[in-house]
């Protein structure tokens, strides 16, 4: 059974290179070239022992599939036609690839069945189990629904923070001022957002990656000038920062018992609106907000607290 995206109802596909999924999974290549395209359509990765044995009713083929010592050794059982036949019932079906846990070497049948179907074949040397995982885990990310946000993304106090607001409102100078304050920068100007598992984890475009725009000063290289400890590749994201440019302050929200939230991915974020106004540091008053979201975590509430002292309702 296909992932959908939930959003659109349409499966989820993705091509990679043989080489990515081999670097990403610590696999090794034992029937196919690097340079090879692999199209996955399903997070799910199945062992075929039933398939091997003869049972085809529920096979699905769009999935990885995973040779443990169960399927090897039953394999090895069996000679001529109907081990043939039994890689046949695999092979000849429309499969993305087959992997060998625990070192397992496949016989040169088997490996002939690969080529003449054209089917990866690669090795690993993890329990099947713990192969499975990390397959499923690599698919899990690499399908996972995807949109673009407008913002800037960095990990505040431990907290994965989106910055979002309108153009020009200060949010790469933001930026900049918490990196200078110790913190780390995912992602600016645009964020790609994936959801993983009911989570949402946020990364930079690879074209923008280390880079941040500031009017005045022009592109700014991250990397090289804070260096490596001020970035991450990626970051789950648990807090929404709006900015909000208003000329008084009269109507805002003054106790913060206001509950907003931010939807992306059909996944509600909670969502702090800060106003911006001249003489206003806006990244201190992003840190005291990251901070105060970080103790509601935990359970305490200041304003919760206030009311127990003054009987406020």
């Amino acid at each position: 059974m296909n992932k959908y995206d939930e959003l659109t109802g349409e499966a989820i596909e993705e091509t990679v290179k043989l080489g990515d999924l081999c670097k990403e999974c610590d696999l090794q290549i034992l029937m196919g070239n690097a340079d090879d395209d692999i199209t996955f359509k399903s997070v799910l990765v199945n062992r075929p022992g039933l398939l091997l044995t003869g049972f085809e009713d529920y096979f699905v083929s769009s999935r990885v599939q995973v040779i443990g010592n169960a399927e090897h050794y039953y394999l090895a059982s069996l000679q001529g036609q109907a081990k043939e036949k039994s890689l046949a019932r695999l092979y000849e079906k429309r499969i993305p690839c087959v992997i060998y846990a625990r070192g397992i070497v496949p016989s040169q049948m088997e490996l002939d069945f690969a080529k003449r179907n054209k089917i990866p074949i690669l090795s690993s040397q993890m329990t099947t189990t713990w192969l499975m995982h990390e397959v499923s885990n690599y698919l899990d990310n690499l399908l996972a629904p995807t949109e673009m946000v407008h913002g800037s993304l960095l990990d505040i106090n431990g907290v994965g923070v989106l910055l979002t607001g309108s153009s020009g409102l200060g949010k790469s100078e933001t930026a900049i001022e918490l990196i200078n304050r110790g913190h780390r920068i995912i992602a600016d100007d645009a964020v790609i957002v994936k959801r993983v598992r009911n989570e949402l984890v946020g990364k930079a475009p690879e074209k923008i990656k280390d880079f941040i725009e500031v009017r005045g000063l022009g592109i700014i290289d991250i990397r090289n000038m804070y260096g490596v400890g001020a970035i991450l590749e990626s970051e789950y994201i648990n807090l929404v920062i709006h900015l909000d440019k208003i000329t008084s302050l009269e109507e805002y929200d003054r106790l913060g018992s206001m509950d907003n939230t931010y939807d992306v991915l059909g996944v509600s974020l909670p969502q702090i609106n800060v106003p911006v106004l001249a003489g206003r540091n806006v990244a201190v008053i992003v840190e005291v907000a990251t901070r105060n979201f970080r103790l509601k975590r935990l359970g305490y509430n200041a304003l919760d607290e206030l009311k127990k002292r003054t009987n406020l309702k």
